[in-house]
């Protein structure tokens, strides 16, 4: 697992459940979403109704499974969790929308990855609160309808486009998470240090928070790792030096790039004259899979402005040039991006 991949790692369960908010007025960033849901929630309490179903999409790591567990929390509900991988049969949806009580919500992550048998039975489900099964085989045969509770499903995706149009039209609303500016970063981090018990002084987050890549789980991941090498090196105090010198061995550098977004960079450049170029051949230049790229690498490559998708392929930016000191040789300008945002 990438230290700073968003998406979550076994050894983070534990910490994580602890640094997270449990109420939207200790949710930080996302304010828009944030304003909507609060509107929302409150006028289904009003109605007596349960909320309608939402998606939420967006990186790894940037609070959709959070903010599911606070939707629950503000309502006054109970909350089921799973995933599409795990729903591999219609049976198992049976046995968890049948489980559920009025008003519960129903939470899948990874809702672009349940096989279409199963989504289409979550149709009636979500429309009607229903659920259809046949009963013997043959002439015989027979539909029963179960009645089911009114319930609330979110569904989490990283690849909203992989989402069937049936589906995606049965929710009532779609939120899009975007990556969190420096400042909010740096307010997670604080809120965190004093979860953990981490002595920090005033300009020691400030490190952590420019290499986070805008994602809460990365930050609070790089703050375990610095307070590790507090506690060895520097007394247990994080300094801005000590982060510094704690982040320089992860080897990440100023934006929070690490190796192998480094490689990606240089395959475009170096080996394709900075693009355009495929994601596919990226992928077999590097060894890795394409929609690994695709979900994990790309985003914020894009959102730093150092890399731009064309009809005919992937392009290396100025802004990337730039970073790497290399001459920049193309004739192709990217959007303002993150990075010249952090620069102004």
């Amino acid at each position: 697992m990438r230290l700073i991949s968003g998406k979550a790692a076994t050894e983070d369960s534990s910490v994580d459940l602890d640094l997270r908010p449990r109420r939207l007025s200790e949710f930080i960033g996302q304010e828009r979403i944030k304003d909507n849901l609060r509107i929302a929630i409150v006028a289904a309490q009003k109605r007596g109704e349960s909320l309608d179903h939402v998606i939420l999409y967006g990186s790894p790591g940037l609070g959709k499974t959070t903010l599911a567990y606070i939707i629950a929390a503000e309502m006054g509900v109970n909350i089921k969790v799973s995933s599409g991988p795990a729903i591999e049969r219609t049976g198992d949806l049976a046995a968890i929308l049948t489980n559920l009580h009025e008003g519960d919500i129903l939470f899948i992550d990874e809702i672009h990855r349940l096989s279409h048998t199963v989504e289409e039975k979550l149709y009636p489900a979500m429309e009607d609160f229903a659920f259809d099964i046949f009963l013997g085989k043959g002439p015989a045969a027979r539909d029963l309808r179960l009645n089911l509770p009114h319930f609330t499903l979110i569904g989490a995706t990283t690849r909203l486009a992989l989402l069937s149009p049936p589906l995606r039209d049965r929710f009532g609303v779609t939120y899009h998470l975007d990556f969190y500016d420096e400042g909010a970063i740096q307010t997670i981090l604080e809120r965190a240090a004093t979860i953990l018990k981490v002595h920090v002084e005033s300009e020691g987050l400030v490190p952590i928070a420019c290499r986070a890549r805008g994602t809460p789980r990365v930050a609070n991941r790089l703050l375990k790792r610095v307070r590790d090498y507090a506690q060895v090196m520097a007394d247990g105090v994080v300094t801005r030096e000590v982060a510094m010198e704690g982040l320089s061995k992860l080897e990440i550098d100023s934006v929070g790039l690490d190796d192998i977004d480094h490689k990606v960079l240089h395959t475009i450049i170096h080996k394709f004259d900075g693009g355009p170029v495929g994601l596919d051949t990226i992928a077999a230049s590097i060894n890795e899979d394409a929609d690994t790229i695709m979900d994990v690498y790309e985003p914020y490559l894009l959102q730093l402005g150092f890399l731009e998708r064309t009809p005919r392929g992937r392009v290396a930016a100025r802004l990337a040039y730039e970073h790497l000191g290399l001459p920049y040789r193309k004739g192709v300008e990217s959007q303002p991006g993150l990075w010249s945002q952090t620069q102004s």
